[in-house]
């Protein structure tokens, strides 16, 4: 059925619920599973004529913060008894990394949760579920 489940997870508690029922699947069907997340690009930038520069430092810290994520995930993996691999990636979109994600680890299942917002909620700050489910041809589980 599914050989390969990718879940990619905020480090949000909704998001490790989905993270378990992933990795439960994944057991359940033998498939391999892999566990992600997107961190947003850094980049220099100008403000009111200052350039602003991003050190290594300060990049090598929010890999290391976003790179936190995925400890739940492995932690759940490894109380399941399932191997978990882990992917970080860097973009502005979460949703196009996730798509690049599936597509490049050969995904044939994405499970992730939702966070459910409406209304104009969901105008102003997006939603990545949305439009995962919009573009991607890879199905996708979401758990709320």
């Amino acid at each position: 059925m599914f050989n390969h489940i990718l879940i990619p997870t905020d480090g949000s508690e909704l998001s490790l619920k989905a993270v378990r029922h992933g990795i439960a699947l994944a057991k359940a069907l033998g498939a391999k599973v892999t566990a992600m997340t997107v961190q947003p690009a850094l980049a220099d930038f100008i403000v009111e004529g200052v350039s602003i520069t991003v050190s290594p430092a300060d990049r090598a810290q929010m890999t290391e913060e976003f790179g936190h994520r995925l400890d739940s995930a492995l932690k759940a993996a490894e109380e399941q008894g399932v191997h978990l691999a882990t992917v970080q990636v860097e973009d502005r979109e979460p949703w196009r990394a996730i798509i690049a994600t599936a597509e490049a680890k050969g995904a044939d299942l994405i499970v992730m949760a939702s966070h459910g917002r409406r209304g104009v909620s969901a105008l102003v700050l997006g939603s990545e579920t949305q439009k995962l489910l919009t573009h991607s041809t890879v199905p996708v589980l979401v758990f709320r």
